[in-house]
């Protein structure tokens, strides 16, 4: 299956953009795709072969999930490439527009349980709030 690019343009120095996408405290506050889901927990180890893990779960608690990821490549303001669990590619651009614009860029290998519909809509459900989090802190 061909990989799944998504992309949003968010109103803040690449620096920020980077910062908030990488930071577990900025993390928890916007990594779900539904205000009903939370983020309780992360741990990041940005560099190449570090890990990062991130509890996303149900705030009522009927269903939750370790996502659970290694760093392959980590450029400071510009990229990142990891690979999950089972194997699938996530690539993240940071591309400066200008010095208060950024494009954050994702392209990740579609899983084969969920339409490439859902997840396209899920991942970007979760970039959107982060775009909107970034924009408002």
């Amino acid at each position: 299956m061909d990989p799944i690019k998504i992309d949003i343009t968010i109103l803040a120095p690449a620096e920020k953009v980077w910062d908030y996408f990488s930071t577990p405290k900025h993390i928890m506050k916007w990594n779900f795709a539904h205000e009903s889901w939370e983020c309780p927990r992360s741990e990041n180890d940005l560099r190449v072969g570090g890990k990062f893990n991130n509890r996303m779960e149900a705030k009522d608690g009927s269903f939750g999930f370790d996502f659970i990821g290694i760093y392959d490549e980590v450029i400071p303001n510009e990229r990142i490439k990891y690979h999950i669990e089972d194997g699938r590619n996530v690539e993240v651009i940071f591309e400066k527009i200008d010095g208060n614009t950024t494009k954050v860029i994702e392209i990740f290998d579609p899983e084969k349980q969920n339409s490439v519909e859902m997840q396209r809509d899920g991942w970007y459900a979760i970039l959107n709030n982060f775009h909107k989090y970034v924009e408002n802190h």
